[in-house]
């Protein structure tokens, strides 16, 4: 009777063994679970994001320029009389002497082409 009791406290510990490595690999994948859905959700945000950044930045570029526009980095001339319909710059703004010496900050007058 004893030689039983001994043998089912031996087997019983087995099985809690057993049962506390099993929880633990439970908590392990369910930690890698979690992480692995954060990522995705934060793949997710930044799609938004580029996508919210793209529709903003057409709908920028649709937008007709202000009168007074202020060049900005990359930003040629020609570039901003496409964005902004207005062929004329050089000749509405006396302070351009060089129409290849523009830089980010400098102040220009726009007026729109407008055909009618």
């Amino acid at each position: 009777m004893v030689g039983k009791m001994q043998r089912a406290r031996t087997v019983m510990a087995e099985h809690l063994a057993i049962a506390e490595k099993l929880s633990w690999y439970c908590a392990v994948l369910m930690a890698l679970i979690l992480v692995m859905s954060l990522c995705q959700e934060e793949q997710r945000e930044r799609d938004y994001f580029v996508k919210q950044s793209r529709k903003w930045k057409e709908e920028v570029m649709k937008k007709a320029c202000d009168e007074i526009y202020v060049v900005k980095e990359g930003e040629t001339l020609h570039t901003i009389s496409e964005k902004c319909g207005d062929p004329f710059i050089v000749e509405e703004n006396p302070h351009i002497h060089d129409p290849d010496d523009v830089f980010p900050g400098l102040v220009i007058k726009i007026t729109p082409f407008k055909n009618s």
